[in-house]
């Protein structure tokens, strides 16, 4: 019945946001405001937030530090993993706070928590009380409930205005949005980029002179199809600038972004960036996310959560750079169900473009008709430019890839990463990617 009232109520009227705020009130009093027992890390962004939630878990954990943590794929106290029932980013209000209240019923002192754009505007993560507040990047992406990409963006500057003006933001200087977040009060801020852009308030136009306190970037930077690496850089607001090597065992650029953020984030509280760089050597990557799928085949497979515009470019262009010029990329893509329509026929645009083999499928469909979104995704395609394919069945469409994959080509399977779970119209059925994808390679003869 509650359900049925909500669905006739505006996802953004006055009235919606009052339910959603009185819940995050309601939900953090009867646990005790715990947030405030605790330093929290916020992490927003379109791409990477798991990653880097992870990353900087694992920077504390091994830094000493007892931390929890909540991302779209687990919740985390130290060593104790338990999946994300709900593949939610920012769950519940009330799993939020009582998950918090345990982390410091348990002796926990920090807590990670990865952030949603809907969690922000619905107000599931109020009362959280971030002592540290970090993007990793904005794209298109969510347009069918946030509208613009201009309110998209000012939807995420919620985060940072959570600090009150205490605290400390963490921003890429890459991104688009770095200049309105910089503008945003809080007592300090750390600004991170990949060094494709000098970060400095004297020959930047990004930054605003006595604004950033401190800049990290990377130079040197060197990937394969298991790790990456790169100099790490960081100037303080006195201009004095030290190096340090970083490795991390994952591949692409875009993970080195991804630690830099992380880094960012644990230096806001405390931990040294010599301890961080350490820390991320013994960092084992995140489950469905760039990971890679070895079973002794000839071709390199890869589990990842792709389902952005941007984060397909990243990825397919990572590939490229990863593999012999006489290769080939072969992806496995599709799109999600009532979401973001316009995105189908760009991501189809993409993996022609950038791949190979093209292979479309079916991917959550919710509510939608699978072969309609199917048929969205395929209209984007230059059949020119590569081999398309499209097959219903996702289990089928993985198996067709694998038999046409060759030696030294990369196959990437993207959207589903860690999830355990499809969503249809009839409801979620059970879907582990990751095993499907080992179960399949143990059969074929490659």
């Amino acid at each position: 019945m509650i359900n049925r009232i909500k669905s006739m109520i505006p996802e953004r009227s006055f009235i919606r946001l009052l339910w959603h705020y009185m819940r995050a009130f309601i939900a953090a009093l009867i646990n005790g405001f715990p947030a405030r027992k605790l330093t929290i890390i916020g992490i927003t962004g379109t791409d990477g937030k798991t990653t880097t939630v992870n990353m900087a878990t694992h920077i504390l954990k091994e830094s000493g530090i007892k931390v929890g943590a909540i991302s779209t794929a687990f919740l985390q106290i130290n060593d104790d993993i338990d999946w994300n029932e709900t593949q939610k980013t920012s769950p519940s209000p009330f799993l939020i706070q009582s998950f918090l209240r345990r982390l410091a019923k348990e002796g926990c002192t920090h807590a990670v928590l990865e952030i949603s754009s809907h969690g922000l505007v619905q107000g599931r993560v109020n009362h959280i009380y971030p002592k540290v507040a970090a993007i990793t990047n904005t794209s298109m992406e969510h347009l069918d409930y946030h509208g613009t990409i201009e309110q998209y963006r000012k939807d995420k500057d919620k985060l940072f205005k959570m600090l009150k003006g205490n605290g400390t933001k963490v921003l890429n200087a890459d991104d688009e949005t770095f200049l309105n977040y910089s503008k945003i009060e809080s007592d300090k801020t750390i600004c991170f980029s990949n060094g494709k852009r000098k970060v400095d308030s004297t020959s930047s136009p990004q930054v605003e002179s006595g604004k950033y306190d401190s800049t990290i970037s990377l130079s040197d930077i060197k990937t394969s199809h298991a790790s990456s690496s790169a100099i790490l850089n960081i100037e303080d607001d006195k201009f004095s600038t030290f190096h340090f090597p970083l490795s991390i065992s994952l591949p692409g650029s875009f993970n080195l972004e991804n630690a830099l953020c992380s880094i960012s984030c644990a230096y806001a509280v405390g931990v040294s960036i010599e301890k961080s760089t350490e820390a991320l050597k013994t960092f084992k990557g995140s489950p469905g996310r760039m990971e890679l799928i070895d079973e002794g085949q000839s071709f390199s497979v890869y589990v990842d959560f792709t389902v952005t515009p941007a984060a397909y470019e990243k990825t397919l262009s990572t590939l490229r750079q990863m593999i012999s010029p006489d290769k080939r990329i072969l992806v496995l893509t599709g799109s999600c169900g009532d979401r973001m329509k316009e995105k189908r026929p760009i991501v189809g645009k993409l993996c022609s473009e950038l791949a190979d083999v093209v292979v479309v499928t079916n991917e959550d469909p919710y509510t939608e008709d699978p072969e309609k979104i199917i048929d969205e995704v395929w209209t984007g395609i230059d059949q020119s430019q590569c081999k398309a394919h499209r097959i219903f069945d996702r289990k089928e469409a993985i198996k067709f890839i694998f038999d046409n994959a060759q030696a030294g080509d990369a196959v990437i399977l993207c959207a589903k990463g860690s999830d355990t779970t499809m969503w249809t119209k009839e409801g979620q059925i059970p879907w582990n990617e990751r095993e499907i994808a080992r179960e399949l390679l143990m059969t074929i003869d490659n």
